[in-house]
Parts: C-alpha cells; structure tokens; sequence
C-alpha cells in the first residue's frame, strides 16, 4: 500500500505532555498510549500518513512490538519516536527507517544498554489524562545535573540524588520519596521541584513541531515478512489477524 498523503497524522499520547498542550502545537488525531496491536488499529481506523509515537503502555497490557512499527512502515506509514516509549522504539528500529526526535531519543541510540524504566512514569487513569503521578529518571538525572552546575547543590548532593532516583522504582519516583531516599533536607524538595528539568516533555513538543514536515518523508521500501509467531502473539492479545492480511 502507498502512503496516504491526504491522511492524518496520529498521536499516541499520555502522561509525557497534556493533551491541550499537544494540540496548540499539531493539529492531529490524539490516541491513548499505544500498546500491542494499537498500530495495526490505528492504521485501519484512520489510514494516516504518520504516527507520533510518545508514550505507551507496558504493565496492565503487552507493550507496541517492533513487529507493528516494521508492518507500519512497509505500508509506507512514517513513524516518528520520542521522549518515552517512542524513543525506545526509535533508538532501535531506526535502522529499519523509523525516525526519532530529541535527546532522549539520541541518548538510546548512543548507549543502547540504558534501562528502559529511565523514561517510565506511574500514571493516572484514562479519565484523568494519564495524568503522571511520579517523575521520570531521566528528567531527575538532568535536574540535578542543572542545580550542580548553577551552583545550587554541592557534587555530593548531585550524586546522592541521581544514585537515589535510580534505586527507586519508577512507581515510587515522586520528588519527596527521591529528595528523602538522598538523605536531602526535606526543604530541597521545593528546590528541585523549582528546577525541575522536562527533558520528555521538551522532546514531545519538538517532535510535534517536526511532524508535519518528516511526516512528507516517505519510509524506503522494505520488504516485511509476517510470521506465524508475529500472527499468533496478535491473537494472544485477541488483535484479529486478518487486519494485516487484508490491509
């Protein structure tokens, strides 16, 4: 299939940056954070000419496999990754033709063995936005690194903090469990809360700003096999298989 060039763009979007936000930036079709089989939905739904991969879901259901993002582009849908869930997957299909956007993106593709749970957040329902309920390693590490270098905390402090961030799990990285974790005074959490760096965020609004413009960049053909592992996992997940068969 050719790419839709009257088709719009979609963005799989959640806790990384609010929904009003997003939409003063790119005018789109905004969906929830894509997990398994969401893709080959997607592209059914709405035959775009792009996706936006931000944020995705990877506990309650299986999280997007490469497999979808590999279908997706050899039927000429380009596929833009960053900040979260979208960068991960960038960092490692862009060989294959997926684009990433941002720091986040350029940090996986650098050092590929980074864990994953650096751009993972806990996150409210469907109903509150996914609204993020903790703060992501990622965007710890640079806050502290910032308040170093502005002279606001000492090194020790900065590598209490980051040391502190990482032992944490993703669920429990809110800034007082992070400050307290350092052993910091509790008063630096209005400190760290005040410089807080949004790197995800930062990396979303730029990839929504490219968007329309990588969006007219037309994936180089590929020739994609689907196998029976990759069918059977879709129906694993009750994804009817017969969306790829007959897309």
């Amino acid at each position: 299939m050719d790419q839709n060039e009257d088709g719009p763009i979609l963005v799989f979007l959640g806790p990384t940056l609010r929904l009003p936000e997003a939409q003063r930036i790119l005018d789109a079709v905004y969906l929830q954070p894509v997990s398994q089989g969401d893709i080959i939905l997607a592209a059914h739904a709405f035959r775009p000419k792009a996706m936006v991969l931000i944020d995705g879901l990877f506990e309650d259901r299986p999280a997007v496999r490469h497999k979808e993002i590999l279908w997706a582009l050899s039927q000429g849908i380009v596929m833009i990754g960053a900040a979260s869930m979208g960068a991960l997957r960038a960092a490692e299909l862009h060989p294959f033709g997926m684009i990433g956007v941002g720091l986040i993106y350029r940090w996986y593709r650098r050092w590929p063995l980074t864990a994953e749970d650096a751009v993972a957040v806990q996150c409210g329902p469907a109903e509150l936005g996914f609204a993020a309920l903790t703060e992501a390693l990622v965007d710890l590490q640079r806050s502290f690194k910032a308040l170093f270098r502005h002279g606001l905390i000492s090194e020790g402090e900065m590598d209490a903090g980051i040391a502190a961030a990482r032992r944490l799990n993703f669920r429990e990285r809110s800034i007082r469990r992070v400050v307290a974790a350092a052993q910091w005074l509790p008063e630096k959490s209005t400190l760290l809360r005040g410089h807080l760096v949004a790197q995800k965020k930062a990396d979303a609004l730029l990839a929504l700003r490219l968007a329309p413009v990588l969006s007219k960049y037309k994936p180089a053909s590929s020739s994609y096999t689907v196998t029976n592992t990759f069918l059977r996992d879709l129906e694993a997940g009750s994804i009817d298989i017969n969306l790829i068969r007959n897309y």
